[in-house]
């Protein structure tokens, strides 16, 4: 098992009419999937590779986020400080810098990390610190940390090391592999009935057939 990467970050909003016009129409991602109901929403706008998402969720009584710019120390219960969009080149990111100050959107930056530069900016409704990364050198040997005191779990590499977690007994059998009913499952009956997705390559057609069992007239 190995993570391949980011496939969503989530983050509440109370309007996902202003959500979606900064991250569709002004940052230029693609809104792919939702589901609505009962008063709650979550939705989800995907990046180029196809495989990484910002999600958002919108229901009664949402808050948005107090405003903190990345990499400030705080005292606030906050897990999150910031995420970063990837850019592939200069010009991308002084062009995302000029379009976002076109909108009358405060943009700091870029800022020299190193080996990548960014641009720093917030979800003007949400108060989400967002980033903009143009990474301009390659990592030649993992891990690469610059630091004053070194942590010594470091020097044991980038990989992941053993014996530090308890091994597997018990795998799953494939009969028990089986997920509880959620609010995905009207979703996925509008989606087939009305041909918006359809299953992914490698979906073997006998769990195909018992996801679809429920949505045939």
């Amino acid at each position: 098992m190995k993570l391949q990467g980011i496939n969503h970050l989530a983050f509440i909003t109370d309007d996902m009419v202003t959500t979606i016009r900064f991250y569709r129409d002004l940052l230029g991602l693609k809104l792919s999937a939702g589901i609505g109901h009962d008063g709650y929403r979550h939705y989800f706008f995907q990046f180029p590779d196809g495989a990484t998402h910002v999600a958002f969720f919108e229901y009664a009584g949402a808050t948005v986020m107090n405003r903190k710019f990345p990499g400030n120390r705080t005292s606030l219960p906050l897990g999150f400080d910031h995420v970063s969009f990837t850019v592939n080149s200069r010009e991308d990111l002084f062009a995302l810098k000029d379009r976002l100050e076109a909108a009358d959107i405060e943009v700091e930056g870029a800022i020299d990390h190193g080996i990548f530069w960014s641009v720093y900016f917030y979800d003007p409704h949400n108060n989400i610190p967002l980033e903009a990364t143009w990474q301009f050198m390659d990592i030649e040997q993992y891990p690469a940390i610059s630091e004053d005191d070194p942590l010594e779990i470091v020097a044991e590499g980038a990989d992941p090391q053993p014996g530090h977690w308890p091994v597997v007994e018990r795998v799953t059998p494939q009969a028990e592999m089986c997920a509880e009913g959620g609010n995905g499952h009207p979703m996925r009956q509008h989606f087939i009935k009305n041909g918006l997705a359809r299953f992914s390559a490698g979906v073997s057609a006998e769990f195909q057939r018992s996801l679809q069992s429920d949505v045939e007239d």
